[in-house]
């Protein structure tokens, strides 16, 4: 299977309310030969103030944000789609992907109504991420990397600091193409340098053979990095499978605690194992290429555990009910905004062949098929495209709903519980990039002059 090595650079890092301003990806052979390059830049969404820490790292000129050259936003996740499918089936690779890019670009794909946001997981791809790969290779193999460590002797797994330091000569870091770059760079000496370890990592690529190895309750180790520590592995076995969710797999630490002990217990004692700290069954998602590993030697005390849960069925089961019931929903909040409700539910067949329609047609039969969607999330979204991309199709009274929506966006306050960048908040980031030596100060000033435009 070919690889797909990419990258975003975005205008901050809130999945849910920022978005990617630049998406580059290399096609490569499994012995990673370049294959095809791309890289793709699109215009700022009129909604979205960038955060300015995330322009001056990546040195974009808020000129730049404004292109009228590039293509919108919504014609970007266009192209990016149409790659996808391109170029599938392929194992879709970053640096910090899974929990990064992937949900970056699938919140691009959901706000711009693509018919499939899971497009990197379906027909045929999976998923890698060299950051974890990584955290294996320190676990079990530290000798074959030079690791970058920092003042306070802490290692750091950082892309422009790794590449380098194990021969990686020309890093353009936090450039989209440049840092793609320099993953496979360093995709391949794992590959070269370990090859059996490359190979238990890449088995874990697919859900279904994770799941399968699981099933086996055989002792594994599961490798994690918490904070600023070290990774470190947890040796443990499968424990059951969240009621709510079939990705996500319970894992029992078979060296913190003893389940025997745990068969009889009430709900309250099993949640606790789920839920406090420090956990003795931690959760572990199926389907986003988990650290997993073989453990060849494991103790007979580790053994014996395991075999105690393979044993227990009714005690899996409980705890499925444990993960599941973690994170519970008051019905009485009211609705998160429609970025948050990504995971609402799957589209109906009929909304997601509308939604195929929605990409090839203009605007104004783009605004007949926003108001037919069954999912009320789809017709918000497909509403504010419209207004974004075709505001003469817009009621007076429509026009009025959506100027208050854009100022509450752009005027809303720098408190914590606000996640998108507002102008207060800008403003306050400016003050900070002000005060920070080393950051370009000509830069600091195009974007205070550029933030000048939300204050109309």
């Amino acid at each position: 299977m070919h690889f797909a090595f990419y990258d975003l650079e975005t205008t901050g890092i809130s999945p849910a309310f920022d978005q990617p301003l630049q998406f580059a990806a290399i096609l490569t052979d499994d012995a990673f030969r370049e294959i095809e390059r791309v890289n793709l830049r699109c215009r700022i969404a009129p909604h979205i103030i960038p955060s300015p820490w995330a322009l001056a790292v990546t040195g974009l000129r808020p000129a730049q944000l404004v292109d009228p050259t590039l293509p919108s936003h919504f014609e970007f996740t266009q192209e990016i789609a149409a790659l996808i499918e391109r170029w599938s089936p392929a194992t879709w690779t970053g640096f910090n992907s899974i929990h990064f890019d992937e949900e970056m670009l699938r919140q691009a794909f959901f706000q711009n109504l693509q018919p499939d946001i899971f497009a990197t997981q379906f027909n045929g791809n999976t998923r890698l991420d060299v950051l974890t790969s990584l955290y294996v290779v320190w676990y079990r193999h530290p000798d074959l990397f030079e690791w970058p460590v920092d003042e306070t002797g802490r290692v750091r797994f950082k892309l422009d600091l790794l590449a380098p330091l194990n021969g990686f000569v020309a890093h353009n870091a936090h450039d989209a193409l440049g840092d793609v770059e320099a993953t496979i760079h360093l995709g391949r000496l794992i590959a070269q340098r370990a090859p059996e370890l490359w190979a238990e990592i890449l088995s874990n690529r697919d859900k279904t053979a994770v799941q399968t190895r699981l099933a086996s309750f055989q002792p594994m180790a599961l490798v994690e990095r918490f904070g600023g520590g070290p990774p470190r592995a947890t040796i443990g076995c499968f424990c059951g499978t969240s009621a709510s969710n079939a990705n996500q797999a319970a894992f029992f630490d078979l060296d913190a605690a003893d389940p025997a002990d745990l068969l009889a217990a009430d709900d309250a004692t099993i949640f606790a194992a789920v839920d406090a700290t420090p956990k003795i069954i931690r959760s572990l998602a199926t389907n986003k290429s988990p650290a997993l590993l073989a453990v060849h030697t494991p103790s007979p005390v580790q053994i014996q555990r395991a075999e105690v849960i393979a044993q227990s069925p009714d005690f899996r089961g409980r705890v499925g009910n444990a993960l599941a019931a973690r994170f519970p929903q008051d019905p009485e909040a009211p609705p998160p905004p429609v970025e948050k409700q990504i995971f609402g539910g799957f589209y109906s067949h009929a909304d997601k062949a509308l939604l195929t329609e929605f990409q090839r047609a203009d605007w104004l039969r783009r605004q007949e098929i926003a108001a037919t969607l069954t999912d009320a999330r789809l017709r918000q979204l497909g509403r504010r495209l419209v207004a974004l991309h075709a505001p003469a199709l817009l009621s007076p009274k429509e026009r009025g709903q959506f100027d208050a929506w854009l100022r509450e966006r752009w005027f809303a306050p720098n408190a914590p519980d606000i996640e998108w960048t507002g102008l207060a908040k800008a403003q306050a980031a400016l003050g900070e990039l002000r005060a920070k030596a080393g950051v370009d100060q000509g830069l600091v000033g195009e974007i205070e002059a550029y933030l000048k435009r939300f204050e109309l």
